[in-house]
């Protein structure tokens, strides 16, 4: 009977239902409780909390047996209760009918880890609503949300270049082919999803054999329970380039790979990691492949267009190397002249009216200066003479001296 009646027994957030929360942010919403008959409540209550962990088994034979060993973590990041009817001893009667009891509780201000569902662990939030009536099983009701923590790739940590060079010599049995060498190079280490990755590198093939140069994103997910780490990982995209024969040389002018939807890194949880490599390879056939990794943050605030502005000249100077080699020339070059910059006609003309000002107005009377406009003032700094001068350096470098160079 107790159970026939509760009609309906719902838990709703405000917001839309693919509403995304962040650290310090409040949760609201309402539990709505529809009675067919008078009920009898002993208490009602809401608890929210977010939880990480991480489980996996592993099995081992010791003689016919086998021995399961049970690996777990946890870790709670917050657990909050709101008391929408409390248990004070007494029963409380409601009526049939609908009730309503809103109710709100704040996520914690410090940083929080966001959403994950992974194949040995998870990162979930939810928010449980526990019905305890008298004399019946407690009616429970459950409903997650997700916390994503914001990751803003414009820090200069995040908007550093990445680069790195790798070499490997080649064997067949026990006999060396040659050597093979890569170089590669990102402008940035922070990336959103749906961005485009553009890899600059460099492959060195000193070998007899041909090679074929490809490019990875991975992620690897960590698990960390017991002191034991377990861990998963997928290639999320692909590049693929052109085959490099032997004593040859492939350059890569920004080659262009796509990050495809993924969710975004998590480093700040200790016992589940989530992160992003980029892996520049070469298959070398006859032997094992040579691989370098470039470490990339997937983040969740794109790139603002002055970040990419800088991002992009320091890419350009990166890949043309040729003002490397520039000198600084032996003679410094002097200052333009006086008269190349302002006209003799308008000199003279300015210098008239200059003189004309001067002798109609006294020079103890400052209610000109007041009341000049800025033009007069402009024209007034305009004329006055240049900085004096030597075409002549004092200071002149010997002969002998070698120019300098930027690359020295």
């Amino acid at each position: 009977m107790a159970f026939q009646s509760v009609k309906l027994l719902a838990l709703e957030l405000d917001g839309p239902e693919d509403a995304v929360y962040s650290s310090g942010e409040v949760i609201t919403g309402v539990v709505i409780l529809e009675l067919n008959r008078e009920l009898r409540v002993r208490a009602l209550g809401v608890l929210g909390r977010g939880v990480a962990t991480a489980h996996w088994l592993e099995n081992r034979s010791v003689g016919v047996n086998t021995v399961y060993n049970d690996y777990i973590s946890k870790i709670t990041y917050f657990r909050k209760r709101r008391h929408l009817i409390r248990d004070n001893g007494e029963l409380t009667v409601l009526s049939a009918g609908r009730h309503e009891y809103p109710f709100s509780f704040q996520l914690p201000e410090e940083t929080l880890v966001t959403s994950f569902e992974g194949k040995h662990g998870s990162i979930r939030y939810w928010v449980k609503v526990k019905l305890h009536r008298p004399w019946a099983t407690v009616k429970k009701i459950k409903k997650e949300f997700t916390v994503i923590e914001p990751i803003d790739i414009n820090t200069p940590s995040l908007l550093a270049p990445q680069a790195g060079t790798k070499e490997k010599m080649a064997r067949i049995w026990y006999r060396n082919c040659g050597q093979v060498s890569i170089t590669a190079k990102i402008d940035r280490k922070g990336y959103t999803p749906g961005e485009v990755i553009p890899v600059f590198a460099e492959f060195d093939n000193s070998t007899s054999r041909s090679v074929m140069p490809k490019a990875y994103i991975t992620q690897t997910q960590t698990f960390i329970a017991r002191g034991t780490m377990k861990q998963k990982r997928a290639v999320v995209a692909t590049l693929c380039g052109d085959i490099v024969g032997a004593r040859r040389r492939e350059t890569w002018h920004g080659r262009a790979i796509k990050i495809p939807p993924v969710g975004p890194s998590i480093l700040q949880c200790r016992i589940i990691k989530v992160e992003y490599m980029l892996r520049v390879c070469v298959d070398v056939p006859g032997t094992s492949k040579l691989s370098l990794e470039l470490p990339l943050v997937m983040g969740t605030i794109p790139l603002h267009p002055f970040g990419s502005r800088t991002s992009s000249v320091s890419s350009q100077y990166s890949v043309n190397m040729e003002w490397l080699r520039m000198a600084i020339p032996e003679q410094p070059e002097p200052p333009p002249d006086y008269s190349s910059v302002v006209s003799d006609e308008e000199a003279v003309q300015n210098s008239t009216a200059v003189q004309n000002s001067t002798a109609v107005q006294p020079e103890e009377d400052l209610s000109g200066v007041q009341e000049c406009s800025l033009m007069a003032c402009v024209q007034e700094f305009r004329l006055r003479p240049p900085p004096v001068y030597s075409e002549v350096d004092p200071n002149p470098q010997p002969i002998t001296m070698r120019p300098r160079c930027m690359t020295c």
